[in-house]
């Protein structure tokens, strides 16, 4: 068998001795210091101020990270950089933060982001036909899209970033996605479709819930806590149908046959004694 490795020492030529490219190996082997300037004299005084939320400052870690995809559309390794450095925290633990958590993106995205729940009552009831015809549909080339890949340049207008989800707890509306988190119930693959024309001719069909739908850097910023101060235009930015009446029906059912809980007893029973052996 051949050798697989080479001892280190000063005099090794780590670029001769590497198994892949010499520029791959000059990437991992050079220090590289992040381009921080993305994030402007606004964006480090609202990471002050969400710092000082905070009696620790790693407890702001979380909509920092919303912050920093608020600007470049996903979490850069300068953004990794710039959280770790106002947080006294290493990179790696920022990254290990962003890397556990789905709604934190390692690749720019689109100007909207698709989530298409293919948890198991979404996906018998149609969730997997919406996904495969809107990767087909929003592919190129013969190529249907993969999770979390960008029909168009990422950022532009009307590019989509498509991804399954996991549960998005709407199972009394399935199938159901959501555009940059707000949900669009009941769907089948031609309204999935339907849908997803709109948003690349840059319109923004109103979701069955939540808020009227804005982009997904809105949404980021939002995320990370900051809101239009007007209360007309916050209003504007947050007001949005909540509950469906699929939703509601069983407490109107209950409170139309004058169902109730049973009351909580004021002493409670005892727990029942366990036999030791």
């Amino acid at each position: 068998m051949g050798q697989t490795h080479v001892a280190a020492g000063p005099e090794v030529d780590v670029v001769a001795a590497s198994a892949v490219g010499p520029q791959e190996t000059g990437r991992l082997v050079t220090e590289t210091r992040a381009d921080l300037s993305v994030f402007g004299p606004d964006i480090v005084a609202k990471a002050a101020e969400l710092i000082a939320r905070y009696p620790e400052s790693r407890s702001a870690l979380l909509p920092m990270l919303h912050l920093v995809q608020s600007v470049e559309g996903h979490v850069s390794q300068a953004g990794v950089r710039f959280c770790a450095e106002r947080l006294a925290l290493a990179d790696a633990e920022v990254a290990a933060v962003v890397t556990f958590y789905t709604m934190y993106k390692r690749k720019p995205c689109g100007e909207h982001l698709v989530s298409v729940c293919t948890n198991t009552l979404c996906a018998v009831l149609g969730g997997d036909a919406i996904y495969e015809r809107l990767r087909n549909h929003l592919g190129e080339g013969g190529e249907p899209l993969k999770h979390e890949e960008t029909s168009g340049t990422p950022g532009e207008p009307g590019s989509i970033t498509l991804e399954h989800a996991e549960c998005l707890a709407a199972c009394d509306l399935g199938p159901v996605l959501q555009v940059n988190y707000e949900f669009y119930d009941n769907q089948t693959p031609e309204s999935a479709v339907e849908l997803v024309d709109a948003l690349r001719r840059g319109e923004k069909p109103a979701p069955t819930r939540g808020a009227p739908l804005t982009d997904l850097r809105s949404v980021e910023l939002e995320l990370a806590g900051f809101f239009p101060e007007d209360e007309a235009t916050y209003r504007s930015h947050v007001d949005g149908p909540s509950a469906a009446v699929e939703t509601l029906r069983g407490a109107r059912l209950a409170a139309d046959r004058g169902w109730t809980a049973p009351t909580m007893p004021e002493n409670a029973p005892a727990l029942p004694e366990v036999e030791k052996k």
